[in-house]
């Protein structure tokens, strides 16, 4: 005799919705004050939701008023006052006649008047490079952080040390005398928050350069990136920190070799 055929199965199992991605609880403006007070409730909730337009403007605004107001007060004369000083140190120049030094000093300000409009390219372009590398050294040391979320780092790590940087130097600027302006140096900035406050370096260009890795504002930035890096990644304090020292540390290797090559500080 034929059984009779059971066609039960069991039912499936309901489908989970997926969690809800948490709302962040700062705007984009409260998170650019709150960055200066409490980094880590602000990586907290970076994290939920990262965000950087308004920080990568205010980097790129600043970059550019510093940049067009230090040759507005330098003026053309004092740019190249500095440009026939480089020539004639540098011994591949060095030989070049009177005439040609002074077509090759005309093209190199041409160059700079426009390469100046775009400094914000500049800007985003190494706001991105930043964010690169954080994310590949998260990456590295088992972080769980998404490339926007590095660059969030990055932007909101150097925002408040630029801020204060680029304001200082800016009136600075503007009350200094300008016979006192080293075009050179001031590239660099007015303001020094590490030992070339007592010494300029001109002479030893790569041990200036050194030293001046020892500064306050780049401090501050690393202490913030540490935070960052950790909160966003999941890690701990010590990866972190790694992360942080090695690429600072390539930084100062490029620096180093732009001092080397160009005889100034970097």
């Amino acid at each position: 005799m034929e059984e009779p055929k059971n066609d039960w199965q069991e039912p499936p199992l309901p489908e989970m919705p997926a969690p809800a991605a948490e709302p962040a609880q700062m705007s984009e403006i409260a998170t650019i004050g709150n960055i200066f007070f409490d980094p880590g409730a602000t990586f907290e909730d970076l994290r939920r939701k990262p965000r950087f337009v308004i920080g990568a403007v205010i980097i790129a605004i600043l970059a550019t008023v510093w940049t067009f107001g230090l040759a507005m007060r330098v003026g053309d004369d004092g740019m190249r006052r500095w440009m026939t000083d480089q020539f004639d140190k540098n011994p591949r120049t060095a030989s070049m006649t009177g005439e040609q030094k002074q077509q090759a000093i005309s093209l190199q300000l041409t160059i700079m008047k426009y390469t100046r409009f775009a400094v914000p390219v500049f800007a985003c372009i190494g706001i991105l490079l930043g964010g690169l590398f954080y994310w590949v050294g998260g990456k590295a040391f088992g972080g769980q952080a998404g490339f926007l979320q590095s660059v969030s780092v990055f932007i909101y790590s150097s925002l408040p040390p630029t801020i204060l940087f680029m304001v200082a130097n800016v009136i600075v600027l503007f009350l200094k005398s300008t016979d006192e302006i080293d075009f050179g140096a001031a590239q660099r900035g007015l303001v020094k928050a590490n030992a070339l406050m007592f010494w300029d370096g001109t002479g030893m260009p790569v041990l200036a350069t050194l030293v001046s890795v020892i500064d306050l504002f780049a401090i501050w930035g690393w202490i913030l990136a540490a935070i960052g890096l950790r909160i966003m990644n999941k890690i701990s304090s010590a990866s972190a920190w790694a992360i942080t020292i090695i690429i600072a540390l390539i930084g100062i290797a490029l620096r180093v070799v732009g001092a080397f090559t160009s005889g100034n500080p970097s």
